[in-house]
């Protein structure tokens, strides 16, 4: 298995980026590709999360699943085209693209998957429903499916990440939002409406979560609209220790 640093040039971004891939060494029969996961960590986090504080690595190595792990700054993993920071773009698109060429990736629809916790959560929805012909799966953690607190936001919140005018430099216009790209249900709705893939779908959060009747909500939308998916609670809050044994779960979902 390699670990491997990796900087280039993003025309998505703008700007040199630098992403995170663990490479098995071998895959189980001669002259086939692995199957990939790219990873998004939450906010105020960056591309060594999952490496630091869970056992990523050894899931990797024991499953032959190469992870790519990209830096979302605190973007949402949203497209901010006045700031010239396609994030969405960067993650659905450009990085699958350049990975592909530089590592023994599976390019099939099957083996390719996103995933995310918290804020990456939602950046895993986003862009695997966007990109529901590039990703056949989505896995998303303590996902912030939060569009009604997005909406009902005022600038009189304590933490800066909860603030109106923060959503708004993320999200722009939020008159707009709702039906837009960046509205994951709206993106279900489009995928069904127009007969395309729907992504298989793993959503996991504890039950002692401040997000969890977020993700039931999700998960009931879902159910609504018939579209299958795994769903898990389990005693955790919103903190590495219940991503980690998630994580574990949910590639083993995934792979098996």
């Amino acid at each position: 298995m390699a670990f491997i640093d990796v900087n280039f040039d993003s025309k998505a971004l703008n700007r040199q980026v630098t992403y995170k891939a663990i490479i098995p060494a071998e895959q189980s029969e001669p002259n086939t590709k692995f199957k990939t996961l790219y990873l998004l960590h939450g906010i105020t986090g960056d591309n060594s999360n999952w490496l630091i504080l869970s056992r990523v690595i050894l899931t990797a190595l024991r499953n032959k699943l190469a992870v790519i792990m990209p830096s979302g700054d605190n973007s949402f993993y949203v497209d901010q085209e006045a700031m010239g920071n396609n994030y969405g773009e960067y993650i659905g698109k450009e990085l699958v693209e350049e990975t592909r060429k530089l590592f023994p990736l599976s390019d099939k629809r099957e083996d390719t998957f996103i995933g995310g916790l918290s804020m990456g959560g939602y950046g895993a929805f986003r862009n695997g429903l966007k990109y529901h012909d590039t990703f056949g799966a989505i896995i998303g953690l303590s996902s912030a499916l939060i569009m009604d607190i997005i909406l009902n936001s005022t600038d009189d919140a304590d933490w800066k990440f909860l603030k109106r005018s923060y959503y708004q430099a993320v999200f722009g216009d939020l008159s707009k939002l709702k039906g837009s790209d960046n509205d994951i249900e709206a993106l279900v709705l489009n995928i069904k409406n127009n007969n395309g893939k729907m992504p298989r779908i793993y959503m996991a959060c504890g039950t002692e979560d401040e997000l969890i009747s977020n993700n039931r909500e999700f998960r009931d939308f879902l159910l609504h609209n018939q579209v299958d998916n795994s769903y898990e609670e389990g005693p955790g809050v919103h903190d590495w220790k219940f991503w980690d044994l998630y994580i574990n779960k949910a590639i083993n979902w995934l792979l098996y």
